[in-house]
């Protein structure tokens, strides 16, 4: 059996209110998003917020609904292949997914004030569009080394003497370990009379004249008991990963923006935010002796949120078609479930008959109710920056460029009374995200006035540190150990339109494109100077690809 002799970083030395799950790879997830909306904003690589005059606008740079200066109203339908090719120690895998998509429906109304007055127009906006889609399926299969997610188990039990009556609603107990523990899979009987130093307790029965006797393996070493001290599965072990995420954010925009002298453009976004995230994983370990395990998780996040977008465009010279942009957008509030639930299938070894033996753990069998488990909790992304620039030449050629910022380092986690307090240890685990930055570049050129070519490129640096990983409090109820370092982003757009005297029709083709670092689990141990190292198997290199065509409809009048 592997020694666990450490306990994992920072989880594993302090404990967090009762049931915290979330970590930055769940932060993460909420606070980015898509090139999404009308299929003139995709096709321009959504670098707008300059130029305005789309409905898409309104959730970059609000002031771009007051170029408005008639009504509009649109919508978009798309289709998405979602593509992911993972290696590991030179397996290839390819998991590929088809969905269609209703991406986004919207108005604007354009009330004209006058001519004389400072203030020209003033316009009412409201847009519908899919933030960010989850959709992903992934896999992998190889031998684990040294390493072994239940080594994780046996480090987040460390400490734990007795397991008490409702392990599983403890506020000191995480599942990882309850579940090894229950299935087999750790377990603090050991060959060895000290562990650390310390005595260890024997492991004994009483015979039938009532005396204390020694349990011994099957190769007749006398068994002791160490407490707070358990010990995983066998080095070597082949696992086997597979998981389906699905769902996505559902961005909803209200707007009202400003015309003044039709070179101060002034706007404000309130937006509301629907989350629906869902995840399954299937993680398997086979040691090749008859020993072996799965466990699965099920996992939803469910929730709404809302924020306050706020934007400017200025054109700095009277006479010249040069637009500058800002735009700010406070962080969004989310009010979320975390809905969880895991079972473990195992066949391990009886160390006392060297018997093989099956168990089936489930979660909701151990919980009021025999259902999921649901803990509520409060999210706050990052604040966005936002400038951007525009010109046009004539009425035949639009440029623009944008950049945007966010510091994914600052998001915070906090409890539904708003105390960010109550979740210390996840929030300390932030410093491991960095400042993502996001550039835009698109352009429009009209062959004739009804139709337009366009072109986009985006690209978004890494949300992650390169040796940031899942560190999971050790009374944490999540049970998906797996994680992915995702790497830059890079979005590829073109895109053609219509325009006709009130009808328009706009098609775009997106192609994105990251790479990622995908690891199963961590594992913690100590190095010869008594440090904590931080180790698991090695990456899986992920390539995540998804092709998009979008295509929009609409009238202005």
């Amino acid at each position: 059996m592997k020694k666990i002799s450490v306990l994992i970083v920072l989880g594993m030395l302090m404990i967090a209110p009762w049931g915290m799950a979330q970590t930055i790879y769940d932060g993460a997830k909420l606070t980015g998003k898509d090139l999404n909306g009308t299929a003139r904003f995709v096709g321009m690589g959504g670098a707008m917020g300059a130029l305005g005059g789309d409905i898409s606008t309104m959730g970059t740079n609000p002031a771009g609904i007051g170029l408005y200066r008639s009504n509009d109203i649109m919508t978009s339908f798309g289709l998405s292949l979602y593509g992911n090719e993972s290696q590991y120690l030179g397996k290839k895998f390819n998991s590929d997914l088809t969905k269609g998509d209703f991406n986004n429906i919207g108005f604007v109304f354009s009330s004209k004030i006058g001519n004389e007055t400072p203030l020209r127009f003033v316009n009412f906006g409201f847009n519908y569009h899919k933030a960010k889609s989850f959709n992903n399926n992934m896999r992998m299969e190889g031998n684990l080394g040294l390493y072994s997610q239940t080594y994780l188990m046996a480090s987040q039990a460390a400490g734990i003497e007795k397991w008490g009556d409702s392990p599983y609603t403890d506020n000191g107990i995480g599942w990882l370990s309850i579940l090894g523990a229950d299935a087999g899979l750790i377990r603090d009987i050991t060959i060895h009379d000290k562990t650390g130093g310390v005595n260890n307790i024997p492991y004994t029965y009483k015979d039938e004249k009532g005396e204390e006797v020694q349990y011994k393996d099957i190769n007749g070493n006398p068994l002791y008991i160490s407490p707070g001290h358990f010990e995983g599965m066998p080095d070597n072990g082949y696992a086997n990963f597979r998981s389906e995420e699905r769902g996505g954010i559902d961005q909803y925009d209200f707007n009202v923006s400003f015309n003044f002298n039709d070179r101060v453009y002034l706007g404000l976004t309130l937006g509301a935010y629907s989350v629906d995230y869902n995840k399954y994983t299937f993680y398997d370990e086979d040691y090749g002796n008859d020993e072996g395990y799965n466990l699965q998780s099920w996992n939803r996040i469910k929730g709404s949120g809302f924020d306050v977008k706020l934007g400017a465009i200025i054109r700095p010279f009277e006479y010249s078609p040069f637009r500058v942009g800002l735009a700010i957008h406070t962080p969004i509030f989310y009010s979320l479930d975390y809905k969880t639930s895991a079972q473990v299938i195992s066949d391990v070894m009886d160390v006392v008959t060297g018997e093989i033996k099956g168990y089936d753990v489930r979660s909701w069998d151990n919980l009021p109710g025999k259902g999921d488990m649901i803990l509520p909790f409060d999210f706050q992304t990052p604040w966005t920056y936002n400038v951007s620039l525009g010109y046009t030449v004539g009425k035949s050629l639009a440029l623009g460029a944008e950049y945007e910022y966010q510091d994914y380092s600052s998001m915070k986690f906090k409890d539904t009374e708003g105390n960010s307090s109550a979740y210390e240890f996840e929030n300390s685990t932030t410093s491991m995200l960095k400042g993502v930055s996001t550039v835009r570049l698109g352009l429009e050129y009209k062959v004739i006035p009804q139709f337009a070519f366009r072109a986009g490129y985006n690209y978004s640096t890494a949300a992650f540190h390169q040796d940031a990983f899942k560190d999971l409090a050790i009374n944490s109820i999540q049970t998906d150990t797996d994680f992915a370092n995702s790497k830059s982003m890079s979005n590829y757009t073109l895109g053609i339109g219509y325009r006709g005297s009130m009808f328009y029709a706009d098609l775009a083709y997106k192609y994105s494109t990251y790479k990622e670092n995908f690891y199963p689990f961590v594992n913690g141990f100590t190095d010869e100077d008594g440090n904590t190292v931080i180790g698991s198997p090695e990456a899986t290199k992920v390539t995540n690809t998804r092709s998009q065509v979008l295509f929009t409809v609409g009238m202005r009048f």
